[in-house]
């Protein structure tokens, strides 16, 4: 417990700096910028106060690192919220409201409980886009590039907090190393979009793209978000920007680690050898197919515009950034469970992307297949194996547990919402309760029905917001730390 506290004394601290960014912004637009500096003070004091009571700590462990992270991801957002409240935003004046903005800006789910987004202050529009990027990569991917020289382990921090049973041994001998690389990877995508994005305003391609509209619709893209600077999502952008802004969320869902290789080390080979890669292009490009044809048989949309608007929808909900060109709420029977079974797919392990993950689907499927051929041959050794490896039976426990337990808190919540819905006057159908339980859980944001990617959860009670904030919570640090803590067992240890 101590060595916990430490690390999230330290990880406190280091966050802290994050609040001169929006202060900054605050200062050149001339608004006060004393919310985020008090924030900031809270949060490095905070921080300062559990790393001195702590003491001189142990190694990190594994039981240690599922505390970190659900700490973390608690304490956060929820530092994240107070300048929400003390700015006095109409909108977010609520803790609850405040609360679930951030959590959604931090996990990277981009669902919302604003009705006018234009109306918010540059500095707290800044700061809602910041929360998305910083929680893109993981702020403890970030920390743990500096928890080194504070002489705190951080292996096993790092294996619960990047997304998806993925390898961090082989990038670097040590933690600080990979994080770093994982961390320059990051940064090289976003710089990349930004750039990519603004060009075209300054071309004259999308004149409404001027450079903070750059910066926040990149940096959303990259963390595969989905917050947007005004209520239109990506609907009013030039059809060029639509396009490079589904090429940026299609990249960003890539595994960090495959990125690097790949831009860095040149390993083109194992890219091309990496089947969870290749199942992930293929998802993207069958599933743009896929949609585009249900749109151009609905009669919603017509020729090349059907295809970008197909692509991006799908690319969006598959990679669960969220962000929309046209109002899916609107769409068919057909064409909206399509876009429900991509909630539950997900980009790559390793990415910024939530839900169960590429590599886990094709996990589950080699899995399949092979009990039933031991069904047929029960006295034949066959091996699960993805690109090559055979996977071992720890990892093949671990993916069946967290889709057993993604399944039961997508049916608690839905059973929840429904029935906390039910209590108000206007009640909300059971495919509405359902499809916001897998967008939150899912880290995906916009749903159906009135919490479409044009609409809001604002309507819904404050239980029910609460629910949702919790699911965010679950879907970005995938479910298992949490319900590890849980457990007696864990704290009798």
């Amino acid at each position: 417990m101590r060595t916990a506290l430490g690390v999230v004394g330290a990880l406190l601290t280091w966050f802290a700096l994050a609040f001169a960014a929006p202060a900054a912004v605050a200062l050149a637009a001339g608004e006060p910028p004393w919310p985020f500096l008090v924030t900031g003070a809270a949060a490095a004091v905070t921080g300062a106060v559990l790393r001195r009571l702590t003491g001189s700590r142990p190694p990190l462990g594994v039981r240690e690192g599922f505390l970190v992270v659900v700490a973390v991801w608690l304490l956060v957002p929820a530092f994240g919220a107070v300048p929400f409240l003390l700015g006095d935003v109409p909108q977010l004046d609520h803790p609850v409201d405040a609360w679930f903005e951030a959590m959604s800006g931090f996990t990277a789910t981009g669902a919302t409980v604003l009705t006018d987004v234009e109306a918010l202050r540059p500095d707290m529009l800044f700061w809602r886009q910041f929360t998305h990027w910083l929680g893109g990569a993981g702020i403890i991917v970030l920390a743990l590039a500096v928890l080194p020289r504070l002489r705190i382990g951080g292996r096993e921090l790092l294996r619960s907090e990047l997304p998806g049973p993925v390898e961090t041994e082989s990038l670097g001998a040590t933690v600080r190393g990979t994080a770093r690389r994982l961390w320059k990877v990051y940064l090289a995508v976003t710089a990349a979009g930004v750039l990519a994005l603004a060009a075209l305003g300054w071309a004259g391609l999308d004149r409404r793209m001027g450079l903070f509209d750059a910066f926040s619709y990149a940096t959303s893209a990259v963390a595969l978000g989905g917050f947007a600077p005004d209520d239109g999502s990506a609907r009013d952008l030039a059809p060029v920007t639509q396009w490079v802004l589904c090429g940026l969320m299609a990249v960003a869902g890539v595994n960090l680690l495959r990125l690097y290789r790949l831009a860095v080390l040149r390993q083109v080979r194992a890219a091309a050898r990496d089947e969870e890669l290749r199942l992930y292009l293929g998802l993207l490009l069958v599933a743009s197919c896929v949609v585009a044809a249900e749109l151009f048989a609905a009669g919603t949309v017509t020729g090349l515009a059907g295809v970008r608007h197909g692509a991006f929808q799908a690319v969006s909900v598959l990679t669960t950034t969220g962000f929309a060109t046209l109002d899916w709420s609107d769409w068919g029977a057909l064409a909206t469970l399509t876009l429900l079974a991509l909630m539950f797919t997900g980009a790559c392990a390793g990415s910024a992307s939530g839900s169960v993950k590429v590599v886990r689907h094709l996990v589950l499927f080699r899995f399949t297949r092979r009990e039933l051929e031991q069904a047929v041959h029960p006295d034949a050794v066959l091996p699960v194996r993805v690109s090559g490896r055979v996977v071992g039976t720890p990892v093949l426990r671990s993916v069946l547990l967290f889709v057993l337990l993604y399944l039961l808190a997508l049916a608690l919540s839905t059973l929840g919402l429904a029935l906390d819905a039910g209590a108000d006057a206007g009640g909300t159908r059971a495919f509405t309760a359902l499809g916001a339980a897998a967008a939150c859980l899912g880290n995906v944001g916009p749903a159906f029905g009135e919490l479409g990617p044009f609409g809001s959860y604002a309507p819904l009670g404050q239980a029910s917001k609460v629910l949702l904030t919790a699911l965010m919570l679950l879907g970005r640090i995938e479910i298992v730390p949490l319900a590890v803590l849980l457990r007696r067992g864990y704290w009798r240890a």
